[in-house]
Parts: structure tokens; sequence; C-alpha cells
């Protein structure tokens, strides 16, 4: 793999990082502030990012849920216990 290759790999996985950075942000902003939005529904968005984060990312299943898993979880259980 030549220099111009090697980069061309690490922009496309930036550029898929930011992606995904993007797609975790707007479903934690959504079922923060989504009144009308219930528990089973907020753990759809969740399951629907892992989702569109393993096509990104094939075989990064146990990533995902060792790091956006814990993050999801405490956000559905605080709202969710204040209702």
């Amino acid at each position: 793999m030549n220099n111009d290759e090697r980069t061309a790999l690490i922009q496309h996985e930036n550029k898929m990082i930011r992606r995904l950075r993007f797609l975790v942000d707007l479903t934690f902003a959504t079922i923060a502030q989504d009144d009308s939005m219930t528990l089973e529904e907020g753990w759809d968005h969740v399951r629907a990012l892992k989702g569109a984060a393993v096509a990104m990312f094939p075989g990064k299943d146990e990533t995902f849920d060792l790091i956006y898993l814990p993050r999801f979880s405490r956000l559905l259980a605080e709202r969710f216990r204040a209702n």
C-alpha cells in the first residue's frame, strides 16, 4: 500500500468516525429533548444507532456496547425515572 492509498483510507475512516459522532449526538439529543418519546421508543433509537454503527464499522458490536450503551442506558434511566 502506498502513501496515497493509506492517506485515503485514513481520511475515509475519519469521515466515518465524524458521521458516527454526529449520529450519536443527534440520537442523544433526540432522546433527551423529545418529551413525547416513550422508553421503548428511546431504546428503538439506540438499537437503530447501533445498527448504523455496525454497518459503518462491521464487527464492532462489542465496541459499541462498551462505549455507547452505558451512556444511553444512563440517559434513559435518568429521563424515565424523572417522569
